[in-house]
């Protein structure tokens, strides 16, 4: 293995139930409308983005070996992903999310099963050592354990490896804010900032920058804050900004912020400056949402630039 040979990512590798209901809800009762089943889980979803996008992707996660196993893990192999370091486990079911969106793509509700990822122990990142010290790049999610994460930046600074974190949720970003002096990047969404910043935040673009140089101030050397439809703020310790969020048509939200955490560390990792790199996910994100699958099947770099151009 040649040094900084590739992007590890670590975190949750499952399946995406979406369900759109079609009318005004009913409530305690069945309501006619659409569902959709896709590979997902927030570290896949950023694995298979950036091996679309060129990268050498490798994922740490676990599957349980059903079918639902199996179909997420052959569907990301297929994709370019190195899934040799996937645990396969006869004693769990693989993780699943259910979504839950109303008429116009609103997020009403959702439900996660992540117990799978009790399996990504402090054991199993420390026996990976190795992907971590020739790692270019580390992006975890917030579904490890914190005694998990806590080894994994341990080890990660010992050969000076970046580690981006994206809070994955509400309930989880609060695993990431002990460790914001240890990150490279971080990727919330408004009220996942609340929860790292320790204070309410409107979805405004004032608001977003003014996060995002609150957590630069505490420690992050990059800051992302997404606002769904007023686009992006980010800031550095030396630069602060907006992109806008690039114009598509919306089929589906489940995925575009991981698509957007791996077009920022596709341009990070090819010298693009922030800007640029934000621009680049931002345009990831846009084609996501376009998609009915949780990853734009048809993702590459000149799609990205073609988005940009629009």
């Amino acid at each position: 293995m040649n040094a900084r040979s590739h992007i590890l990512v670590i975190g949750a590798a499952g399946l995406d139930t979406k369900g759109y209901y079609s009318g005004p809800v009913q409530a305690g009762s069945s309501n006619p409308g659409t569902i959709r089943v896709s590979n997902g889980g927030c570290a896949r979803n950023v694995a298979e983005n950036l091996a679309r996008l060129g990268e050498t992707a490798i994922l740490l996660s676990a599957v349980g070996k059903g079918r639902s196993g199996r179909r997420v893990y052959d569907q990301t192999a297929e994709a370019g992903v190195d899934m040799s370091h996937v645990i396969e486990s006869a004693e769990h079911h693989t993780a699943a999310y259910m979504a839950i969106y109303d008429q116009d793509g609103r997020l009403m509700l959702s439900v996660d099963d992540m117990a799978i990822m009790e399996l990504i122990t402090p054991a199993v990142i420390y026996a990976n050592r190795r992907l971590i010290r020739h790692a270019a790049h580390i992006v975890v999610d917030a579904n490890l354990s914190p005694a998990s994460l806590k080894t994994l930046l341990r080890e990660a600074a010992k050969h000076g490896v970046p580690v981006s974190a994206d809070p994955t949720s509400v309930p989880l970003a609060s695993r990431l804010k002990p460790h914001l002096t240890e990150l490279t990047m971080i990727t919330p969404d408004i009220p996942e900032a609340e929860v790292l910043c320790g204070r309410p935040l409107r979805n405004t673009r004032s608001q977003g920058i003014a996060a995002a140089k609150q957590l630069v101030a505490m420690g992050i050397q990059i800051a992302i804050v997404t606002l769904a439809e007023q686009g992006v703020c980010y800031a550095t310790p030396e630069v602060s900004g907006h992109v806008p969020a690039v114009k598509t048509q919306l089929v589906n939200r489940t995925g575009a912020g991981d698509a957007l955490t791996a077009g920022v560390v596709f341009g990070l990792n090819n010298g693009f400056p922030i800007d640029e790199a934000v621009r680049l996910g931002a345009a990831a994100a846009a084609l996501t949402l376009q998609q009915n699958d949780s990853v734009c099947q048809t993702l590459s770099l000149d799609c990205l630039y073609d988005a940009l151009s629009m």
